[in-house]
């Protein structure tokens, strides 16, 4: 993912100048609107929005804190990983190192 300028402004000079900061967003910037030195809004292209309204609807159990409490012990958790990657697990291709 890509990250865009952005712009900070304060909400007065927002009001004032909304038509220009739009066209700003339209070519790929985005727009922060403060208040008092804080930031309080946004203005972001569509897809910015879309991927924002995404990331929200996650929830921990969509990543890798789903995977605790579905095996009841690590060896239950290597068979799946090994029946998920052919028998093989990740970085068995590559010899240990000694630690001696």
């Amino acid at each position: 993912m890509t990250y865009s300028k952005c712009v900070r402004t304060t909400a007065a000079e927002a009001k004032t100048r909304f038509a220009e900061f739009i066209r700003l967003v339209e070519r790929g910037e985005s727009v922060v609107i403060t208040r008092h030195g804080k930031p309080v809004a946004a203005l972001v292209a569509p897809s910015e929005l879309k991927e924002l309204e995404r990331l929200r609807s996650r929830t921990p159990e969509d990543g890798l804190a789903g995977l605790v409490g579905k095996w009841t012990d690590s060896e239950e958790l290597v068979q799946e990983l090994e029946k998920n990657n052919d028998g093989e697990l990740p970085g068995d291709s590559k010899p240990i190192p000694s630690l001696e």
